[in-house]
């Protein structure tokens, strides 16, 4: 906030603040809200137990207590040590005669009003190392925690995360998309290249949400399968469309599972994959040719711009064509969807966006441990992630009601409640 739109009474204490103890340092400034974070938080307990009780301390007279006999008063304090930013500090709780408050500053049996595990946790999530972070608690809080200690205390989430991992998910999806992304994890005494398979939703109320992440070995279409038989164990019991990259069997291990799925082949990948071979010369003009074909309106559309794309570049580069004919059916699906849908299933963006944004995370590591060190920070940085997805797709509830008239045997407004 500037000083020009900061409020006037925070200006008139900070200038009574700065002539009353005359701090010299950033450090003076730490030791001086050092002393005085145990008066504030004792007023803090104190203004609690006035409205507890309704009056102030010494407000009431003897006479005016005689005259309503039974009637709730303070009793006393009792000493505690607690666990602040600023270290170790002594409090004195205020008890009433009826044992009836409930502090809410410092809680019955709170022994650390710091949040310092809350702390360690975050960084550990925004992808900090365990040494960085002990460097980190001892410049800036004065804190001894080595890497050990906040080792354990980030595990103190595993619970936590197989939970999440296992949770009942929605019955219907309208979109699905699936990705996998690779990491190395020390595994019998050697380091193994594995894969974390992660699966994203978007529910019918446009609620987008991470469905689950799996730590297997290489990508393949066979560990695919046990992951969609999980998340339809976990009550997901259709979904309209799965977006997924050039995986060999991916569309067949989805139909297995999930037989009425619509399954898109990424856009993207597939031009990536024919481009990937042809000459410098030739990119600029093949690009230009091909574009009609994934820009079309309808799939009859599309066909006959690939037809003529083939008889521009069918000699030159074959195996192209032979790829987008022999894909086409799952490279067409968004064809079927509303326009304001098709922009969002015909690439799998929007889990590769998730995805780099886990590379961000984890980039400080090259191995991991275990799977269970790996799959503690992916938890973490999930949350935090997630945190942020609080919107709806562009003209959701437009989508919503044209799919309801295209699928009346799959979907219903029951299922919109």
């Amino acid at each position: 906030m500037s000083r020009k739109t900061q409020d006037p009474e925070k200006q008139r204490l900070v200038k009574e603040f700065i002539k009353q103890f005359q701090p010299q340092t950033a450090a003076d400034v730490q030791d001086i809200l050092k002393e005085m974070f145990a008066p504030v938080l004792q007023g803090m307990l104190e203004g609690e137990m006035d409205d507890h009780l309704g009056y102030r301390k010494h407000q009431r007279t003897a006479e005016e207590e005689d005259q309503e006999p039974g009637s709730n008063s303070r009793n006393g304090h009792s000493p505690k040590t607690v666990t602040t930013s600023y270290g170790d500090v002594e409090i004195d709780i205020p008890r009433d005669r009826n044992g009836e408050l409930e502090p809410q500053v410092v809680k019955k049996c709170q022994k650390d009003v710091s949040d310092i595990e809350g702390k360690i946790i975050s960084m550990y999530a925004k992808g900090m190392s365990t040494r960085d972070i002990s460097s980190h608690m001892q410049d800036i809080y004065g804190i001894e925690a080595s890497a050990e200690m906040i080792s354990r205390i980030t595990d103190r989430v595993l619970p936590e995360a197989r939970s999440w991992q296992s949770r009942p998910l929605e019955s219907k999806h309208v979109v699905m998309f699936m990705d996998a992304i690779h990491y190395h994890v020390k595994q019998d005494a050697a380091v193994i290249r594995k894969a974390v398979y992660i699966a994203i939703g978007i529910r019918l109320d446009g609620v987008k949400e991470v469905l689950g992440m799996y730590i297997g070995g290489n990508e393949s279409a066979k560990y695919w399968v046990g992951v969609l038989n999980d998340l339809k164990s976990r009550g997901m019991q259709d979904v309209l469309v799965a977006c997924v990259d050039g995986l060999t069997g991916f569309g067949d291990a989805i139909g297995s599972v999930f037989p009425q799925t619509d399954v898109q082949r990424c856009i993207i990948h597939q031009i990536r994959s024919s481009t990937r071979f042809v000459v410098t010369k030739d990119l600029k003009p093949f690009m230009r040719d091909l574009k009609p074909v994934y820009k079309a309106s309808t799939q009859d559309e599309a066909w006959e711009s690939l037809l003529a794309f083939e008889q521009a570049w069918g000699r030159k580069y074959p195996a192209c064509i032979k790829s987008w004919k022999d894909n086409w059916n799952e490279l067409t699906s968004f064809f079927s969807y509303p326009v304001e849908l098709r922009k969002l299933i015909y690439t799998t963006n929007a889990i590769e966006g998730f995805n780099r944004q886990l590379r961000k995370v984890t980039k400080t590591r090259t191995v991991f441990p275990t799977d269970d060190a790996l799959f503690k920070l992916l938890f973490l940085a999930m949350t935090d992630i997630t945190a942020k997805w609080t919107g709806k797709p562009y003209n959701w509830n437009m989508i919503i009601s044209q799919l309801l008239i295209k699928y009346p045997e799959r979907l219903s407004f029951t299922d919109l409640n």
